[in-house]
């Protein structure tokens, strides 16, 4: 809304005293002629904004104009703006309403605690996009105007529509009763019924949304984080999982163990290797995970699986033979 957006580019005006227009539509996410149209929409009620003329030149404000936020202190504005540095609003869509947010909280703090939270806030970085092995941690993202829909439905309680590309399907149209949204490691679904059964959708997979008029099939009051827990009970314990018997080094159990699904027993050797009993949810994820460990780990059980990891391993060898 412009109304919103007119309050944020005062914020950032606030903030870093002097803003070329390139750089305020760029923050907006809006385009330079927007921008100069707002700018004189402020002029025009009243807001002390002027425009500096030369190289280094811009929009700045009067000193005097801000905002008020009574009855937040220090380390609750600390803990909103840390907060905000988390992924999930991007994985629903909304990057842009979050980022408005932060600055109004940045604002409507005393001069004296507003350089000190913020500079705090730099000092923490949660979920990066990368891990310690640099290995980039990929979201994948579905349309704002899709994820907003959706939204909205979820938060109105309405029936939904969707155009749902499910893997390896042709996309399809369904009418959902949204139950609520959920995100996992930046990666953003929608928990709903359809038709009485329990249904799990990746917002990166929705293609359209259609908020209906109706109301949504769903009760009133919801836990979802127990919800998310069964669901997620469910599909571990379904599909043709296959329990790999594993020894492993120390220094690479947690990676072995955040790539199972579960882990029914563990003992150690006498050599100090861990010796595992792991369920996959099938055998090429088994294959996968104990291939990614390559000499810090060895199957033990099934067969299978050792026939398939020493076939790979002298085709590699082969490869590199002189």
């Amino acid at each position: 809304m412009r109304a919103d957006r007119l309050v944020s580019l005062v914020l950032l005006l606030r903030q870093h005293g002097r803003l070329s227009a390139t750089t305020l539509a760029r923050e907006l996410e809006v385009s330079t002629r927007t921008v100069l149209r707002d700018i004189e929409a402020l002029s025009a009620a009243g807001v002390p904004v002027y425009a500096e003329r030369g190289r280094h030149g811009g929009f700045t404000l009067l000193p005097g104009l801000r905002t008020e936020l009574t009855g937040l202190n220090h380390d609750e504005a600390l803990a909103l703006l840390i907060a905000g540095s988390r992924p999930g609003a991007q994985a629903f869509g909304l990057g842009s309403a979050l980022a408005s947010a932060m600055r109004k909280v940045v604002d409507a703090l005393p001069e004296s605690h507003r350089a000190i939270a913020a500079g705090a806030a730099q000092r923490v970085l949660v979920d990066p996009q990368t891990d310690l092995l640099s290995r980039r941690l990929v979201a994948e993202e579905a349309p704002d105007t899709v994820v907003a829909e959706v939204r909205r439905a979820v938060f109105a309680g309405h029936r939904l529509r969707i155009h749902y590309a499910a893997v390896d399907q042709s996309p399809k149209w369904r009418t959902v009763d949204p139950i609520g949204l959920v995100t996992v490691r930046n990666q953003g679904y929608l928990l709903a019924d359809r038709s009485g059964t329990e249904r799990t959708y990746r917002l990166s997979r929705v293609l359209a949304a259609e908020e209906l008029a109706e109301p949504a099939q769903r009760p009133d009051r919801v836990d979802l984080d127990r919800v998310w827990q069964e669901r997620s009970t469910r599909f571990r314990t379904g599909g043709e999982q296959v329990t790999v018997l594993v020894r492993v080094s120390p220094t690479r159990r947690e990676e072995l163990v955040g790539t199972a699904l579960a882990v029914a027993a563990e003992v150690t050797d006498a050599d100090g290797w861990l010796r595992l009993e792991a369920t996959f949810q099938d055998s090429r994820h088994a294959e996968w995970a104990l291939w990614q460990l390559a000499t810090d780990a060895e199957a033990l059980a099934p067969h299978s699986l050792r026939d398939f990891l020493r076939e790979r391993a002298a085709a590699v060898a082969g490869r590199y033979a002189v």
